[in-house]
């Protein structure tokens, strides 16, 4: 199986061209996004991918993109994108959370684990799950304030882990236990996705939409004030 993993949720994105399937995956080439470029660079990079290594669009079997949290405009690029290449191609899709990413990619398997993402202004993503081998069970995702989850946390059982400094930071100073991990990019999240398109754990085009966990500045402040 061919594959295109697609990251666009952050400030520095990645895609990566896979080949893999149920016992075997390799990277065929993964390239660096940079944040702000992605809605006039993303098709240009997948495109340059597939001629590099000798390979037509439709000679991808499947898409897997990253759903969120984070960017808002990062994040509506990328699935737009995919959607219509999926739509176009007739090619099957599967989403990926990034929490869910470093929950698999980084937590030890048969642990409760719970992932946590800088949200901007003073808050986090987090994401816990029971993590399996190459799979993460959820069991919630939500927002909250730092502060607020630096109290939460002391209490929390299992492995806490974030890629991003800002919070680690924050966190290790409230005398919490986390794990600094790398960053998942895109050739990691490609076999999470190769294992749920072999799953059958395909969206659905029509209607799969961002995973924001919050939303956008465009919706609160154009609520009306009561």
């Amino acid at each position: 199986m061919l594959i295109l993993a697609i990251d666009t949720s952050g400030r520095h994105g990645s895609i990566a061209l896979c080949r893999g399937d149920a016992g075997a995956f390799d990277v065929i080439e993964l390239a660096p996004l940079e944040g702000g470029t992605y809605s006039a660079r993303l098709m240009p990079t997948i495109a340059s991918l597939l001629e590099q290594n000798h390979f037509d669009k439709k000679d991808v079997d499947g898409f897997v993109v990253v759903s969120g949290p984070g960017s808002f405009t990062g994040l509506r690029v990328g699935l737009a994108t995919v959607k219509g290449l999926c739509e176009v191609l007739q090619k099957p899709l599967a989403t990926v959370s990034m929490l869910e990413a470093v929950a698999i990619a980084r937590g030890a398997a048969g642990h409760n684990v719970t992932a946590v993402l800088d949200a901007g202004r003073g808050e986090v993503y987090v994401g816990e799950y029971q993590a399996g081998s190459g799979v993460a069970k959820v069991t919630r995702e939500y927002i909250s304030k730092t502060a607020e989850f630096a109290e939460e946390a002391k209490k929390k059982i299992g492995e806490l882990l974030t890629p991003d400094t800002s919070v680690f930071g924050h966190l290790e100073a409230a005398g919490i236990k986390i794990r600094s991990v790398d960053p998942v990019l895109a050739d990691e999240i490609g076999p999470m996705g190769i294992r749920k398109l072999l799953a059958g754990d395909v969206a659905d085009i029509a209607s799969v939409d961002v995973n924001y966990i919050r939303r956008s500045d465009a919706e609160i402040f154009s609520a009306p004030k009561r």
